[in-house]
């Protein structure tokens, strides 16, 4: 499997933007929430795993001071969403999303989601995925399912 770097991945999204806006549509890869909290992809493995880090910061916090576990949900998502871009090369919407918070997440460090592909169908895609401290430890895992859509404009159409 070919990896890519940083730079790479951007620029495939940035087609992917290009290719799927017509019509009146508009659909921007990765999202502004990608934006907003941060995000960097770190390396896209073709059709297999994307890594993406986000840092903590005190505006994300529950009121005991740890990552609020939306923003969990939401950093999950954000792994999520742009890898299920890249290897059905069309739009997709999650059916469902299950997470299991493992340990607290702290203000000031930065945490990395992998998300994988698990399984690839027609109309759906299964992924896994992990959110673990820069040092290894695991902070949570995450399942989903995603709906392919059938908007056409894709990278490769």
């Amino acid at each position: 499997m070919q990896t890519l770097s940083t730079q790479e991945t951007q620029a495939i999204l940035k087609e992917m933007t290009e290719n799927f806006n017509h019509g009146g549509r508009k659909i921007t890869v990765p999202p502004p929430i990608f934006v907003a909290m941060n995000a960097e992809i770190i390396s896209y493995t073709k059709g297999k795993s994307i890594t993406v880090s986000f840092p903590v910061t005190e505006d994300q916090t529950n009121p005991m001071g740890m990552m609020q576990g939306g923003v969990i949900a939401a950093a999950f998502d954000n792994a999520f969403g742009p890898l299920s871009y890249l290897v059905a090369k069309r739009p997709t919407t999650t059916i469902d999303m299950n997470i299991q918070y493992i340990r607290g997440v702290a203000v000031g460090q930065k945490v990395i989601v992998t998300a994988s592909i698990e399984a690839k169908g027609f109309s759906t895609i299964h992924m896994v995925g992990e959110m673990r401290t820069e040092k290894d430890k695991l902070l949570a895992t995450a399942t989903t399912n995603l709906l392919i859509l059938k908007i056409p404009g894709g990278v490769g159409e």
